[in-house]
């Protein structure tokens, strides 16, 4: 299936595909005499949008999914028809087509009609209905979903007072009869999956992971159906922070589930965070075949062609982005990130130029400054200084607290580091008694980074302690991080224990993970700062919006050894944000000077040379050469 939904897309240049049938079943409307019927409404759209679930023609829309959107439409009553509570919501979703219902209790039988229409016309397209008795609304709903698809499988709660208890804590708003109803339904029916987990979803947001765990447990050990199963075990991994056994578990749904795009979407994104980019593009293609109008989607493609090094594809999902949102900048500035990443570094300032011209002061003016940093890697620092200037113009105009620690930033990247650090810790000093103390605390860190990269451990030391005195939310992380790597030298051994035990909060895997491998790094330990880059390159556990990792990774294998695993971790450009980074520290302008080891014990002089003379250009008077390492000639 999913190789029918790449060739279909792949025709999408020749001719219009059909629109992809997404339907919402809405909440029936209970035309009977007895209110305490009410209930049945939400038991049918949710008995009939299950059994739809795995139909490979359509994709039928959760009504999670639905009701999610009234995080920005407002919230709608639950226990009231669909048709006038949720029709909005279910477009907002993509749907197109609606499914709404009535249904009625009398003389001991209930009749159920479902009626299927096109929202844009108006026309219906299927009109079904069913029979049975009056308390059996399992059989009415799935003889409705087997109209619809003749291959449903039948619901599999199996008693009324379960699926009973199901709805009333679907609808409910009391964590506490949530729960209760929630137990009542497993009590009732052991083996109803969906009980189980929302369960596990009600108890993981309520910080109880150790409940969920067990909830699910539970749910597992009745011998659920696969597709139940693999959903239970993506909450699991999701709970245990297991990147590989969540990634197994979305491929066992999209299977289960080809027509669902949220599961290519979670799919794309694991296989993306794991550097597996051109299956990213696979699933972000069938995903789009489902929903081809999603821009956040055409988005995400474009960056996951950049990174697999197809250049062309991913301009084409960014233009087909770019035709569904015109007013808006981010379509230019995603462009200017896929020809940085790919080495057009031309054209990436002109599209991030484009972007800044579109909307003034976009994401802080960040294409400026990239148009800048694209101008810097070409060599021409004169030309680069003049865009800066644009930038932090600009910046001065949005009154930006924190333009000297901006000025700083580009200093340092420039090559001119002494001055940088001076720069830097004036700003820190100027606001550490203020309201920005938060700011202090992010320069000071950033200033006892640079003085690691240096070589002054001591006074990266004393300048992170500086830095632990301003911390707030915003900079605690990297307070944290700043602290731990100028800890004073270690073994590989003591190192990796400070980084199990060093840490704090809801980052602190992700930071832990990050602050390994560097420390060993600094330490010119390559052999362990290689093995700690990869199981974080490897885990996905760490984002990595400026792709420094791979460049970082590529470092520890060219003095390993591994010279041919190295080059292609090279062939990308790291994307800097608005500012840079602790990674880009370190892979800045560093990329070019290891580009040109690579291709000289590659045997490509000429490629080497040019990546050495580049290198020295974008070192400046103040080069960071490590420890053993001699410049290039």
């Amino acid at each position: 299936f999913a190789l029918l939904l790449l060739l279909t897309l792949a025709a999408c240049s020749r001719r219009p595909a059909p629109d992809f049938t997404r339907i919402a079943i809405l909440r029936f409307e209970n035309l009977g005499p007895d209110p305490r019927a009410d209930w049945m409404g939400r038991a049918f759209s949710e008995i009939v949008t299950s059994e739809l679930a795995s139909d490979p023609a359509l994709y039928a829309i959760p009504s999670t999914r639905i009701h999610g959107y009234e995080r920005t439409m407002g919230a709608r009553p639950v226990s009231v028809p669909g048709i006038s509570a949720e029709r909005s919501l279910a477009l907002v979703a993509g749907a197109n087509r609606l499914g709404y219902g009535e249904y009625s209790v009398s003389r001991g039988k209930l009749l159920a009609r479902l009626t299927i229409a096109d929202p844009q016309t108006g026309k219906t397209t299927l009109l079904a209905s069913a029979e049975a008795p009056e308390d059996d609304v399992i059989a009415a709903a799935s003889a409705l979903a087997r109209q619809v698809w003749p291959g449903a499988p039948p619901y599999r709660a199996s008693h009324g007072p379960a699926l009973k208890n199901y709805v009333a804590a679907l609808e409910g708003s009391d964590p506490v009869e949530v729960v209760r109803n929630l137990e009542q339904a497993i009590a009732a029916n052991s083996d109803f999956a969906p009980a189980y987990r929302l369960l596990a979803q009600v108890k993981a947001q309520a910080q109880d992971a150790p409940g969920a765990l067990s909830v699910i447990a539970a749910a597992l050990s009745t011998g659920l159906r696969p597709l139940e199963s693999a959903r239970l075990e993506v909450a699991r991994a999701e709970l245990t922070g297991d990147k590989s056994a969540r990634l197994r578990a979305l491929q066992s749904v999209s299977k289960l589930t080809p027509s669902d795009p949220t599961v290519w979407l979670a799919l794309a994104e694991a296989h993306a965070n794991a550097h597996a980019y051109p299956q990213a593009v696979g699933d972000y293609q069938s995903a789009l075949a489902i929903e081809p109008q999603d821009p956040s989607s055409l988005n995400q493609l474009g960056y996951a062609c950049a990174h697999a090094g197809d250049l062309p594809s991913a301009m084409a999902a960014l233009r087909r982005y770019q035709a569904l949102r015109p007013a808006d900048a981010n379509p230019l500035d995603s462009m200017g990130d896929a020809n940085l990443i790919g080495g057009r570094l031309a054209d990436a300032e002109t599209f991030y130029l484009q972007a800044s011209r579109k909307t003034p002061h976009f994401e802080s003016d960040s294409s400026l400054f990239k148009a800048a940093m694209a101008r810097l890697m070409t060599g021409d620092a004169a030309g680069a200084e003049v865009l800066e200037r644009q930038y932090l113009d600009a910046r001065s105009a949005g009154k930006d607290p924190a333009l000297d620690y901006r000025k700083a930033e580009w200093l340092w990247v420039t090559g001119r580091r002494k001055e940088a650090c001076a720069q830097m810790e004036a700003f820190a000093r100027s606001v550490e008694n203020g309201p920005s103390r938060d700011l202090a605390a992010r320069a000071y860190s950033i200033l006892a980074i640079w003085k690691l990269a240096l070589g002054d451990r001591a006074a990266a030391a004393s300048i992170a302690q500086q830095a632990a005195a301003s911390a707030g939310p915003s900079s605690a992380e990297l307070v944290e991080l700043a602290r731990f790597l100028a800890s004073p030298p270690a073994s590989p051994e003591e190192w990796a224990a400070r980084a199990a035990h060093g840490f704090s909060g809801p980052a602190r895997s992700s930071t832990a993970a990050l602050a390994l491998p560097i420390a060993l790094l600094v330490a010119a330990d390559f052999p362990a700062a290689s093995q700690a880059f990869q199981r974080t390159y490897d885990s996905g556990e760490v984002a990595d919006p400026e792709g420094a990792l791979p460049i970082l990774l590529a470092w520890t294998y060219l003095e390993t050894g591994r010279d041919k695993d190295a080059a292609p971790l090279l062939r990308s450009n790291p994307v800097p944000a608005a500012g840079t980074g602790p990674l880009f520290t370190f892979c800045f302008p560093r990329i070019f000077y290891l580009r040109g080891l690579a291709a000289e014990r590659a045997g490509n002089r000429p490629a080497a040379a040019a990546n050495y003379q580049l290198f020295r250009k974008l070192s400046g008077p103040d080069p960071l050469i490590w420890e053993g390492e001699q410049p290039p000639h």
